[in-house]
This record gives C-alpha cells, sequence and structure tokens, in this order.
C-alpha cells in the first residue's frame, strides 16, 4: 500500500483541482446571471450550465471522503485506522457520488428532493466526524498526531459547515428563480434573488478559503 502513497496523493491533488477550478466556474457563471443586461433566455442558459459544471466540485467534493481516509491508512497517518474504516469510507463515498448524480437526473421531482435530503444529513454526519477528528488530534495529538494534518481535518469540516451554509441560504432561490420566469425581470423579482444570491457568496468565498488554506497545509506541512 506505501508503494501506491504517491499515486494516492496525485489523485487527490487532482480531485482539489477538479473540486476549485470547477467552482471558480460555476462563481463566474453565476456573476455573469445576475446581470441584468442579458436577456432571460441567455441567463437561463448560463443557469443551465451552471448546474452542468457544478457536478465536477460535487462529485470530486464526495470522492475526498474515501480518498482522505485512503491517504490517511496508505500514508501511515493514522496507524490504528482498521481497512475497514477504509472500505466504509469508500462505500461512503460512492454513495453519496451517486445521490448527487441521482439527483441531477431526476431534478424537480420528489426523488431528487429524497436524495437531496439523505445527502444533506450525510454530510452533517461528516461535518461532525471531521470537525471532532481535527479537534480531538489538536487537542491529544491522537489519532493525527501532526499539528498541520489535524488542522487540515479540521478545515475538511469547516469546509462541510460553509457548504451545509450555502445550502441553507440558497434555499429561496427556487421560488424567486420561479417568479423571474413567470413574471420576467423587473425590480420586483430581481431584487430578492439578487439579495439571496448576495447573502450565499460569503459562505462560497469561506469554502474557497478553507480548500487554499488545506491545501496549503498538505503541500507546505508547515508544522
Amino acid at each position: 500500500m506505501a508503494s501506491l502513497y504517491p499515486v494516492l496523493v496525485w489523485l487527490h491533488l487532482l480531485l482539489f483541482v477538479l473540486w476549485l477550478g470547477g467552482d471558480l466556474g460555476v462563481f463566474v457563471l453565476g456573476q455573469h446571471f445576475r446581470r441584468r443586461d442579458y436577456s432571460l433566455a441567455e441567463r437561463l442558459t448560463l443557469l443551465k450550465l451552471l448546474v452542468a459544471i457544478d457536478m465536477g466540485p460535487r462529485s470530486a467534493w464526495a470522492l475526498m471522503v474515501p480518498m482522505s481516509l485512503t491517504l490517511l491508512y496508505a500514508g501511515g497517518w493514522w496507524p490504528a485506522l482498521p481497512f475497514a474504516a477504509v472500505l466504509a469510507g469508500w462505500a461512503i463515498g460512492l454513495f453519496w457520488l451517486w445521490l448527487v448524480w441521482d439527483a441531477h437526473a431526476h431534478d424537480m421531482t420528489p426523488r431528487a428532493a429524497r436524495d437531496r435530503r439523505i445527502e444533506a444529513w450525510l454530510r452533517y454526519g461528516l461535518a461532525a466526524f471531521y470537525l471532532g477528528l481535527g479537534g480531538l488530534s489538536l487537542a491529544t495529538a491522537v489519532p493525527l498526531a501532526p499539528a498541520w494534518l489535524a488542522w487540515k481535518a479540521l478545515c475538511f469540516g469547516l469546509i462541510f459547515g460553509a457548504a451545509i451554509m450555502i445550502d441553507h441560504a440558497f434555499k429561496p432561490v427556487g421560488p424567486q428563480l420561479g417568479a423571474l420566469i413567470e413574471q420576467g425581470s423587473s425590480d420586483v423579482t430581481e431584487a430578492p434573488l439578487r439579495a439571496t444570491m448576495d447573502g450565499t457568496r460569503r459562505w462560497v468565498f469561506a469554502v474557497y478559503a478553507l480548500l487554499f488554506v488545506t491545501s496549503y497545509l498538505g503541500s507546505v506541512k508547515p508544522f
């Protein structure tokens, strides 16, 4: 397993590139969607592209969970971690990936709503796991002894927290977008949608910042 470690690190970096790069594409498309000088049809096309590109970061995020456990196991960073836990991590990650794509394939249906509810609870559990892992390791140096690795686990948990807040802040967009499509562009329909998007962006920026921090910690290992 140790001989595979460099390859796993490379795959981990590829997932990071897919996550952050795709997210930046989503952000740029979202910025253009906000512009009222585009026609409504053009803006809705941008929104469709945004949703399609967003599947990359969502997929990478789901796979980061089993990949992180695999790296901990293969690199000997968590000596007591059983291989069964790694397999469980892959089962969770692949199930999460299926939820993401199944919800995408059946969007605007009860099945998609069910998938997203399950995904939400899954993310709550994973947020608690990584926050607990990082916090415990910082306090006791067990099970992750290097401080940089403990901080990385904690930051990954914070990414889950920020992403959960993105979903919470973004909830009003559905009805607001429906009103925009039905009634057309006006101050009445645009202002609430713009306010919701502005409120969501602070959590998006938090995710970006945390991604930069985690990548720095993993690459530089400063302490």
